[in-house]
C-alpha cells in the first residue's frame, strides 16, 4: 500500500485526505488484495484510527450522494472505496482555518483501480455514479447520528464543483430529498455549520 495526496483545482495540496492504492494480484483463478489492514493504515496516515461502522450503499448511473458531513461529537473521517463500477468521488474542505477552506478536490474510484480515499474529519463528502450501478463500502470513525449531521448543496456556485455530467448525458443528477434540500456554504457559515 501506498499513499498520494489529493490537489485541489488551484494546485494547493489539501492536508489529511489521502488516495490509497492497494496492490492488486491478478492471475488465471482472478485477483486477490488486501483491502484493509489496521497496521498499514495507520502507519500510512500516520495516525491511530479505530472504525466503529462499516456501510455500504447501492446507487445506479447518475446519482449523486452527498455532500455529507457530521458536526461535533460526532465528526466522521471516512474510508471510502468502490466495489462495484465506477464512482466520481468529491471532498470540500470546510475548515475555516485551514488555507484550502471551501477548495474541493476527486478522485475516480472503480471496482479496478482499487483505489482507497481516507477522508479525516472537517470535511464534506459526496459521489457521482458514472456507471449502470456502483457499490460503494465505506468505513467511519464515529457513529452516524441525525442531529448533527448536515449536507452541503452540490451545486453551490461558491464551490464549482465541475461533476462530470455531459459523461452520462444529464443535465441534472438524481437526488434523495434530504440532498435536495441541502444548503450553500453560505446559509451553513450562518448557522455556524461548518468547522473553526
Amino acid at each position: 500500500m501506498e499513499t498520494i495526496f489529493l490537489k485541489t483545482q488551484s494546485g494547493k495540496t489539501l492536508k489529511g485526505p489521502q488516495v490509497i492504492e492497494t496492490k492488486a494480484f491478478k492471475d488465471q483463478r482472478g485477483i486477490f488484495y488486501e483491502s484493509w489492514n489496521s497496521n498499514h493504515f495507520n502507519s500510512l496516515i500516520n495516525k491511530n484510527i479505530n472504525f466503529v461502522q462499516d456501510n455500504l450503499s447501492h446507487s445506479t448511473k447518475g446519482v449523486l450522494r452527498g455532500l455529507h458531513y457530521q458536526l461535533d461529537p460526532f465528526k466522521q473521517g471516512k474510508l471510502i472505496r468502490c466495489i462495484k463500477g465506477r464512482i466520481f468521488d468529491v471532498i470540500v474542505d470546510l475548515q475555516q482555518s485551514s488555507d484550502t477552506f471551501l477548495s474541493w478536490s476527486f478522485i475516480e474510484l472503480s471496482e479496478t483501480n482499487f483505489k482507497q480515499l481516507w477522508i479525516p474529519e472537517g470535511f464534506a463528502h459526496g459521489f457521482l455514479t458514472l456507471t449502470k450501478e456502483a457499490v460503494v463500502h465505506y468505513k467511519v470513525n464515529n457513529y452516524w447520528n441525525k442531529e448533527y449531521e448536515r449536507s452541503l448543496k452540490w451545486n453551490d456556485p461558491k464551490i464549482n464543483i465541475q461533476w462530470p455530467l455531459k459523461e452520462i448525458s444529464l443535465k441534472k443528477p438524481f437526488l434523495s430529498n434530504k440532498d435536495k434540500e441541502a444548503k450553500t456554504v453560505e446559509e451553513l457559515k450562518l448557522y455556524e455549520d461548518v468547522f473553526s
